[in-house]
């Protein structure tokens, strides 16, 4: 599962400077049931397609987040002070479980749907991959 708000304009709107800055021309994340894709023109125009999930099939009892995409892992805001990370947690979507940094644009992780938090995968601060663990979640029954 991502936790990338295809809906949310300050995340795409942040993922497009990035690329801008990088000078990279677009990128594309899919998952089951929505994508996200951004061109940036020679301009430095962006083109902004996403689409949302269907209603979703009857859910599993627990779940993996995974990374959307490539960068460093911080379990905290890097600006915020260090809180012990007592496990488990209930997690809503609107909280933010950590970021993916990728230079200067950190990307807010959330759990999609709300369950609580039983594991963390990934070591604070670790360089991860597309699709590496980060946490794992479990849906109240």
């Amino acid at each position: 599962m991502s936790a990338i708000d295809f809906s949310d304009p300050a995340t795409i709107a942040l993922l497009t400077q990035a690329l801008t800055a990088a000078g990279v021309d677009g990128l594309e994340i899919s998952r089951p049931g929505a994508q996200l894709r951004i061109v940036i023109s020679g301009e430095g125009e962006a083109r902004i397609s996403a689409t949302e999930a269907a209603p979703r099939a009857p859910r599993a009892t627990q779940t993996v987040v995974t990374a959307p995409m490539a960068g460093r892992f911080c379990v905290e805001h890097p600006a915020a002070s260090a809180v012990p990370q007592n496990l488990p947690r209930s997690q809503s979507v609107a909280d933010i479980l950590g970021f993916i940094r990728v230079g200067d644009v950190l990307l807010p992780l959330r759990a999609d749907p709300s369950g609580v938090m039983t594991r963390l995968l990934a070591a604070p601060g670790a360089l991860v991959g597309y699709g590496d663990p980060l946490f794992e979640i479990r849906f109240p029954s």
